[in-house]
């Protein structure tokens, strides 16, 4: 609704200042880079660690166990760089194509996209008698008219709200190799059951941190969403470990 009063204030210019814009709790077109960055560091974490905890209980030599870390890494950020990249450049180009419906469908049928917006704001429980003054003032403007129809229609924001794919691409190609590299670095540097315990607990300490951290998008209470986190890694740890204890091969 304060979006509509203030669509309403070039009707009457002169009657005082424009009251500032309201504060946006959204992250608008970086969502989806932030969310590939927040949830890339959590699956390079934790698939790295399956796979290392998995070789680790077939019982294999410390250099099989640095290759299978190495190859997780990279086949993971590779896998999910071009899978993000692939899906935000589908989704904006989806956009795109709606926008320019949209556009199309203003300038061919004006009448009946201010009838449809007219409803739209009465369902919203505006009285049609403001609702079709707003929309007339809106109307006047063809770049304002676009940008209402979509928002309003298709829920979308052409002003930088679709997301960047090469944004989403790189974000999650980095953050899932700083991931993954948390379980890989101590065997890097060590070895046996020294490296072992150093994964465990790099681990788990960074998957308690990205859980916190992701209530900042969820809006939970951090540590429940640190132990949550910190449960489904060890979990998926667990398992993988047990599957390599049961093959139990070795490598020379």
């Amino acid at each position: 609704m304060g979006r509509l009063l203030r669509q309403k204030e070039p009707i009457t210019p002169h009657e005082g200042p424009v009251p500032p814009e309201p504060k946006k709790r959204g992250v608008g077109g970086r969502s989806g880079t932030l969310r590939a960055a927040v949830f890339g560091v959590n699956d390079g974490l934790v698939s790295n660690l399956s796979i290392i905890m998995g070789f680790t209980g077939a019982a294999v030599n410390n250099s099989v166990i640095v290759l299978a870390g190495v190859a997780g890494l990279l086949a993971g950020a590779f896998s999910m760089g071009a899978g993000e990249y692939v899906s935000m450049r589908v989704q904006r180009e989806l956009f795109e194509r709606l926008i320019h419906l949209e556009a199309h469908e203003l300038a061919t049928e004006p009448e009946e996209e201010r009838v449809e917006l007219v409803g739209i704001y009465q369902r919203k429980g505006v009285p049609r008698d403001v609702a079709e003054s707003l929309v007339n003032v809106i109307h006047k403007n063809p770049d304002l008219a676009l940008e209402t129809h979509a928002r309003e229609e298709l829920g979308l924001d052409p002003q930088g709200g679709l997301g960047s794919p090469w944004g989403a691409a790189i974000s999650s190609f980095i953050t899932f190799s700083l991931g993954a590299l948390v379980p890989l670095v101590p065997f890097m540097i060590g070895s046996g059951s020294a490296a072992q315990i150093g994964a465990i607990v790099a681990s788990g300490l960074t998957l308690f941190v990205v859980g916190s951290l992701m209530s900042i998008l969820t809006g939970k209470r951090p540590i429940r969403s640190g132990f949550r986190m910190l449960l489904i890694g060890a979990a998926a740890a667990a398992v993988t470990y047990g599957v390599g204890s049961a093959l139990h091969v070795s490598v020379a």
